[in-house]
C-alpha cells in the first residue's frame, strides 16, 4: 500500500506552525548545503520544506552539481516534481549532510521519529550523514522522550502479534502500551481496520507511555535486539544540530555551533 501523499498550503496561506517548519527548513539547507554535496532528504511535513529549499536553490542556480537520497516514496515524489536529482544508498553511501524533522527531541538531542512511517529509510540514510540536521517547530521539544508521542517500532509482518506483545514486555519499556498502526501508515491515528504497511512493506507498532523512558540508550538497544523487529524510531547520537522555529517564523540553534539545549 503506498503512503498517502503530504498536501502543504500555498505559501500565500503559511501561519502558525506552518510558518516555522518552513523557517527551519529553508535555514537548514541555506546553512548546510553547499555546491557538489550528497544530501539526505527527510519525509513529513517540515522536511517538505527542506526539500522545496533544495529545489529553489537548484532552479536559481545557486546550488549545482547535488544529488540526493530521498528517504521515502513520498519525498521521492515531490523531490521528482522540483527536478532534484536522485539515488539511492546503492549508489552513494556516504553524505555530506541529512535534514529531517522529529516527533520529539530531548535536551540530549535524542529523537523520537517515525509518526510518518519512513523510520527505517530515514535512519539507514541520515546515520551515513556527515551531519544529521533536525528541523523542527517548538511543540517538538520535551524534558524526556515517551509521553509526547508514541514511540514507532518498524517489525516484519510474520507473527507481528507475537513480536508486538515481546515489546511491550522488555524491562526497558516497562509502563508502555503497544499498539498495531492501522490505515494510513503516514500518521499514527487509528484510521482503518487493516494494519498500516511501510514502504518496506513492514507494520508498525506505537508504543505509548505515560512518563519519559528511564534510559533511552538501553531501550534503543534493546529494541534493536529484538528478533522480529527491524528497527525502531529512537534516534541516539545522531544528531549534530536541532534548528528550532516558533511560529513566529524566528529561529534557535541548539547543538554543534550553537546553544546548549534550553528546554
Amino acid at each position: 500500500r503506498r503512503m498517502a501523499r503530504i498536501v502543504q498550503p500555498r505559501m500565500a496561506e503559511l501561519t502558525g506552525i506552518d510558518k516555522a517548519k518552513q523557517a527551519a527548513g529553508y535555514k537548514a539547507v541555506d546553512d548546510h548545503v553547499t555546491s557538489g554535496m550528497v544530501v539526505g532528504l527527510g519525509t513529513g511535513s517540515t522536511a517538505y520544506f527542506a526539500v522545496e529549499r533544495v529545489g529553489q536553490k537548484l532552479k536559481s542556480g545557486e546550488l549545482k552539481d547535488i544529488i540526493c537520497i530521498p528517504t521515502s516514496e513520498r519525498t521521492r515524489e515531490q523531490a521528482e516534481s522540483l527536478d532534484i536529482p536522485l539515488c539511492t544508498l546503492n549508489e552513494e553511501s556516504k553524505l555530506g549532510v541529512a535534514i529531517d524533522g522529529a516527533d520529539a527531541v530531548d535536551p540530549d538531542y535524542a529523537l523520537v521519529k517515525g509518526g510518518g512511517g519512513a523510520l527505517l529509510r530515514e535512519k539507514m540514510v541520515e546515520v551515513m550523514a556527515d551531519k544529521f540536521i533536525c528541523i523542527v517547530d517548538d511543540s517538538k521539544l520535551c524534558s524526556g522522550l515517551g509521553p509526547s508521542f508514541p514511540l514507532p517500532v518498524e517489525i516484519t509482518p510474520f507473527c507481528h502479534m507475537h513480536t508486538l506483545r515481546t515489546i511491550a514486555a522488555l524491562p526497558e519499556l516497562k509502563g508502555c502500551e503497544a499498539r498495531l498502526r492501522t490505515g494510513d501508515c503516514s500518521n499514527n491515528a487509528p484510521d482503518g481496520d487493516e494494519p498500516a504497511v511501510t514502504d518496506n512493506g513492514n507494520y508498525i507498532v506505537d508504543l505509548i507511555f505515560k512518563e519519559n523512558i528511564k534510559d533511552v540508550p538501553a531501550a534503543a538497544k534493546a529494541l534493536k535486539n529484538t528478533v522480529g523487529v527491524v528497527d525502531h524510531g529512537l534516534f541516539v547520537g545522531m544528531t549534530y544540530q536541532v534548528i528550532v522555529a516558533g511560529a513566529d517564523g524566528n529561529t534557535r540553534v541548539a547543538g554543534e555551533g550553537g546553544e546548549k539545549a534550553w528546554w
